[in-house]
């Protein structure tokens, strides 16, 4: 009887330990397979750490984008004790409404983003309240110390359709993948009750920074031009502007400013429309400073000499078109650096002729209009070049005193360049260095081709320092010192005509004329008060060039 008993307790403890493990097995079927299969999840969760994006530098070490940083807060779902309490505070102290966090609160996620960009003090009053199921992350934000002083060349960060940091425009947009960085990774396997795995994957791989930028730009250069172009824009009443300042010899740009533009901080208040740069996006005609162009192609050609003359009658006729001075006078006999020095139409359409329609088309390619200058920010335009089949005698003349044809800035200071560097077709770059964890990479210069010889470059260089000198208008030049450059005026293309009350000026010009610092384009839409470039564009090129001669202490007759 005691047997009997003895072993139905065995049988009684056998099946209660046969049942434990089936129920043991059929559990760690249900959470390895029934679980993860039915709710879609997954044991390793993985979070991204963000990288602390590139800053940027002006040539001389000071900042123009920096970091500052902000917390990002989010949620726990499953951590959650006080759900209406949460969504309360949170709306108050993060500044939203309560509708959007409730939303956010998928109580089947394991991690969600609630809101970023928070400041310490904010961050420190949410924590403050311990509420369960919420936390934060260090992350940056772009912040520009010197507000719009570079807005449209340097570009800014926003948000896109994921909600990551990324560079728009100007430098952001074109070196983003450098300045971004890699952000690391946060990998934990954790179980239903979002714990971490004991003897899980628990691996942090940590975020690759990005790179540093040191630009060609000149904080103190861009200053000076920024304000020069600014009180020009109020004393001409134009509508808006651009100035570009680079160094002739590297094509390195040290000032780049252009009107209205915006402020990188508060980029959201703004349209599209101002953080397009107009150096790079603007398609224009270029009127007269072109002229220089046609001038040297015919010297380095051998068609023209600067001595040689051309009797200026009076106006010139092309097929069914006359072509005039500007003002309908006319001096008889002159030479071809007269002809700069007044500005001739009809002198132009002389030299063009002398030059011939394959060569004109062929110099006007190679001081690279029509094409893309290479220059490092984000939306440039390559302007329009028709091709050769498609110009008839008309464009050929026009072409030589810049009407017909669309160019940007920076194509017109590329190409001027060349004329006082000695025929070198360069591109233009806004990059000096660039840092990587100490390991620094200069940006060499790049030269395209040789368009000119170093003997066509000193004549023409002479040959515009004479059409400042003795030119139709006197300008309050820098005392000993010699500047060369040529003004510019084009009337405005509208519904097929052009409009004679609607002009753009500008004037382009270098200094010192024996060893040029620097070449500068001073460009002015619809000004009211002169439709003129020798009355508007000019007078800042000189104020900007009285300031750039003092800020590098560039001697008298250097």
């Amino acid at each position: 009887m005691r047997s009997t008993v003895r072993l139905s307790k065995i049988r009684f403890f056998y099946l209660i330990f046969l049942g434990a493990f089936f129920l043991i097995i059929f559990k760690l079927f249900y959470i390895q397979v029934i679980y993860p299969y039915s709710t879609n999840s997954d044991y390793l969760k993985t979070r991204k750490i963000p990288a602390e994006r590139g800053k940027i530098y002006d040539r001389n070490d000071q900042p123009l984008a920096v970091n500052q940083t902000t917390y990002l807060l989010y949620a726990e779902p499953k951590k959650i004790t006080e759900k209406d309490k949460l969504i309360r505070k949170v709306a108050e102290f993060a500044k939203t409404d309560e509708a959007s966090i409730e939303a956010k609160l998928d109580t089947e996620s394991y991690w969600i983003s609630l809101k970023n960009g928070l400041t310490k003090d904010v961050k420190d009053k949410l924590a403050g309240l311990n509420l369960k199921g919420i936390g934060f992350d260090e992350e940056y934000r772009r912040y520009y110390p010197e507000s719009s002083l570079s807005s449209q060349l340097l570009g800014f960060v926003g948000k896109n359709s994921g909600g990551d940091n990324i560079g728009y425009f100007g430098v952001e947009g074109y070196y983003d993948k450098d300045l971004s960085g890699l952000p690391g990774l946060l990998k934990s396997e954790r179980d239903l009750s979002d714990r971490p795995i004991f003897f899980g994957t628990q691996d942090r791989i940590e975020p690759e920074n990005g790179r540093d930028f040191i630009l060609t730009i000149d904080k103190s250069v861009q200053q000076i031009i920024k304000n020069r172009l600014q009180a020009g824009l109020e004393r001409y009443q134009a509508t808006q502007g651009c100035v570009i300042v680079a160094d002739p010899m590297t094509l390195q740009i040290l000032g780049m400013s252009c009107l209205p533009d915006f402020d990188p901080d508060k980029y959201y208040l703004f349209n599209e429309n101002y953080f397009k740069n107009s150096s790079i996006t603007d398609l224009y005609e270029p009127g007269s400073i072109f002229k220089p162009l046609v001038v040297a192609a015919g010297i380095e050609a051998k068609a023209i000499k600067p001595d040689e003359i051309y009797n200026e009658e009076g106006p010139v006729t092309i097929g069914e078109y006359t072509i005039k001075t500007w003002n309908n006078k006319y001096e008889g006999k002159i030479s071809m650096t007269r002809i700069l020095e007044k500005s001739s139409n009809v002198g132009m359409v002389y030299i063009g002729e002398k030059l011939g329609d394959k060569k004109l088309y062929q110099y006007i390619n190679n001081y690279g209009f029509g094409q893309l200058t290479g220059i490092d920010l984000q939306g440039e335009v390559a302007g329009y070049l028709r091709a050769k089949n498609q110009w008839y005698p008309i464009d050929y003349a026009t072409a030589t005193f810049g009407q017909g044809i669309a160019v940007t800035p920076i194509q017109m200071v590329r190409a001027f360049a060349t004329l006082i560097n000695g025929g070198k077709l360069l591109v233009p770059h806004t990059v000096l260095r660039i840092d990587a964890e100490g390991r620094e990479q200069t940006i060499q210069t790049k030269l395209t081709q040789t368009i000119l010889s170093e003997r066509t470059s000193l004549i023409i260089k002479k040959m515009l320092a004479s059409t400042v000198e003795n030119g139709e208008v006197s300008w309050a030049k820098p005392k000993g010192y010699a500047v060369g450059g040529k003004t510019g005026t084009a009337q405005i293309p509208i519904a097929g005509h052009y409009d004679p009350s609607k002009t753009i000026a500008s004037f382009i010009g270098f200094a010192p004329v024996n060893n040029p610092k620097f070449v500068a384009l001073v460009i002015i839409r619809e000004p009211k008060a002169s439709q003129w470039g020798s009355e508007t564009a000019a007078p800042i090129f000189f104020e900007i060039a009285k300031d750039l001669i003092v800020y590098y202490n560039i001697a008298p007759g250097e």
